[in-house]
């Protein structure tokens, strides 16, 4: 299970490139971007299918696939609706429910048992975020908003319960999150038809932040997620997930487009000892009961 879990935690510190390298990816419209590297992700799970020995194939029920490709396109559908709809500001952080959520929905799981430390350590990432996305200022909600809002919950939902119902389903090989990506691009180019102007990438770096984009924490993290949700600590994961704004934002204070300031040093002591302390049990070597063997 530690193995595993140590796999889910390369996905959290692959989408803290997402900002840096979207950023650098130019101009190039949500939709557009996102068909354009989902169909990247849908070449490196090809790949390494290639790479693997070919197993025995089993039979994938429908529910699987709804699951799936329903959470991949409609976590990013809802998020690009709710910033679109409400202040960035407020939708980011509604939308950062989801690591809260997979750790409270956790206790629902077979096998699982929820405690006050997961609990915690999940309230603890959240406050660092809040400090993260906010830099330190006020929140402030309007009625105004209320679609946006809307949409930026249904966005942290599906994720928290395509992430969550993944683990039901740990007889299906990570390889069919292939399927996953390729329908995910398919989705977005429709939607990029039907909502935007194409625009290219200008330049050499422009292109290669879209294809480390595709590779890396639109691509090989989906997998690795997917893998440690399934087979890991799936508590652990979803406290630790709000370490993926805050190297996010370390990212982009290093590559210069972001300054360090107290509330980044708050919110870095409060997302660690969140992690920290929903890690206990794993960290101190107890026995857990879990719906899976070791992996």
């Amino acid at each position: 299970m530690a193995r595993a879990t140590l796999i889910g935690f390369t996905a959290i510190a692959m989408w803290a490139l997402l900002a840096v390298l979207t950023a650098a990816s130019g101009a190039v419209p949500p939709f557009q971007l996102l068909a354009m590297t989902f169909a990247i992700g849908t070449l490196v799970g090809l790949a390494a299918r290639i790479l693997e020995p070919a197993g025995a194939k089993a039979r994938v029920p429908l529910s699987v696939w709804f699951v799936g490709i329903g959470g991949l396109f409609g976590y990013h559908f809802f998020y690009f609706t709710a910033l679109r709809a409400a202040p960035v500001i407020e939708a980011s952080l509604i939308a950062y429910l989801w690591p809260l959520l997979i750790v409270l929905g956790s206790a629902l799981m077979p096998g699982e048992r929820l405690r006050w430390f997961h609990i915690c350590g999940a309230l603890l990432g959240l406050g660092g975020t809040v400090l993260i996305v906010t830099k330190g200022g006020s929140v402030s909600f309007d009625s105004r908003f209320a679609f946006g809002y809307a949409m930026a919950g249904l966005c942290a939902l599906f994720w928290s319960a395509y992430s969550l119902l993944s683990r039901r389903f740990q007889a299906v090989p990570t390889g069919i999150v292939t399927w996953y990506c390729l329908a995910t691009a398919g989705l977005s180019l429709v939607c990029h038809l039907l909502l935007e102007q194409t625009v290219w990438p200008q330049d050499t770096t422009q292109w290669l932040a879209v294809l480390g984009l595709g590779l890396l924490p639109v691509g090989a993290a989906f997998y690795t997620w997917d893998h440690g949700v399934k087979h890991g600590n799936i508590q652990v994961l979803g406290a630790a997930s709000y370490a993926a704004p805050l190297l996010s934002t370390l990212v982009l204070i290093a590559a210069g487009a972001a300054e360090a300031s107290a509330s980044i040093v708050a919110a870095c002591l409060a997302i660690t000892g969140g992690a920290v302390l929903a890690s206990k049990s794993m960290l101190s070597g107890g026995k857990r009961r879990t719906g899976s063997g070791a992996s």
